[in-house]
């Protein structure tokens, strides 16, 4: 294995349950990673969803951070424009402290929702914000450095940051162009969605070619987030993946619904050929078939490490995924975690 493994969790709400239990099962999940010896285990972030129960990462990291005994914890990601630089500079600080030198900042730009919540969430309705995302980024990175302007108003802010803990590993997440040249330009570490749009590879390419050394990173770094179901047979795998498409698939219709079970999927599915034409690159099959697809993947963006994410009803079956993944690429458990 020439890359690390790590989880990306969305906290999928199965149907006839609630966010409480997607709570705990996330918990439980991020228990068995660290035990298991993924490399880090993040939250995203998604608002007014039916599916998904993590509508705040900052407030879940600390719960799976002292879950935890040594995986990185971080947020995959924070959407920026929603909030004040400054109050998520304090947050993630405050995260640092409690978990030393284990924290990590994925930062979005994506509302991370549809159009009427990302307005709910401003805090002034009078307007539309505007799309300040780069000078947002260069804010919050001055609070966690330490390197504002002597005469910016807020100057005195930054070395009030909750401390103990070090600084976030920050990092810059995205699915398009800006978020690439972004992360380039800033010499951050860049996490690309595969499983949002699976046509990253030369973004990827260009984020590598136009990287700026920074004092957090020397040299450019890739992690692709990418679609992984492991079972026991293929069939069962296949089986698996039929939730997650009926629900993007009423997601994309507007009709959003909670994470339905794989038989009433399959049966939904079949009588609907045509939904959800999207195609979503998935590595699935037995570990070994989930081996090589992942091996594709990491060839076409020459990954330093992969992030891998399922949507199941079934908390066994996503952490069943999980542990035939760690056995087959021999993940080093950690007795200390377990």
């Amino acid at each position: 294995m020439t890359y690390r493994l790590s989880v990306l969790d969305q906290s999928p709400i199965a149907q006839g349950s609630d966010a409480a239990q997607a709570l705990r099962n996330t918990l439980d999940l991020a228990s068995t990673a660290d035990a298991l010896g993924y490399h880090r285990y993040w939250l995203a972030e998604h608002h007014a969803s039916r599916s998904l129960a993590g509508v705040a990462p900052e407030a879940l990291i600390g719960p799976v951070a002292l879950a935890t005994r040594r995986i990185r914890v971080g947020s995959g990601g924070v959407m920026l424009p929603h909030y004040s630089p400054f109050k998520v500079a304090e947050t993630f600080s405050m995260l640092s402290a409690l978990a030393p030198g284990r924290i990590d900042l994925g930062l979005g730009r994506a509302p991370g929702s549809d159009q009427r919540t990302a307005f709910a969430l401003q805090r002034d309705r009078s307007k539309r914000m505007p799309s300040d995302f780069p000078e947002q980024l260069d804010e919050l990175t001055a609070y966690l450095d330490g390197t504002m302007a002597p005469d910016h108003p807020f100057a005195a802010l930054q070395h009030l940051m909750p401390t103990g803990g070090g600084t976030p590993e920050l990092w810059m997440l995205g699915s398009s162009p800006d978020s690439a040249i972004w992360a380039a330009e800033r010499g951050l570490p860049y996490c690309f969605a595969d499983f949002i749009n699976s046509d990253g590879a030369h973004l990827a390419q260009h984020y590598r070619r136009s990287f700026r050394p920074s004092a957090r990173l020397a040299d450019p770094y890739v992690m692709v987030a990418t679609w992984t179901i492991a079972a026991p047979t293929a069939q069962e795998a296949e089986r698996l993946a039929a939730p997650a498409r009926m629900m993007f698939a009423h997601l994309i219709a507007g009709t959003p619904i909670p994470v339905p079970p794989v038989e009433e999927a399959l049966a939904w599915l079949e009588a609907n050929p045509d939904a959800n034409r999207r195609s979503r690159r998935t590595s699935l099959g037995t570990p070994a078939e989930v081996r090589r697809g992942l091996d594709e993947v990491a060839a076409d963006y020459g990954a330093d490490e992969l992030m891998l994410v399922n949507i199941l009803p079934d908390h066994a079956a996503r952490r069943r995924s999980y542990e035939l993944m760690a056995a087959e690429y021999g993940l080093a458990p950690s007795a200390e975690a377990a």
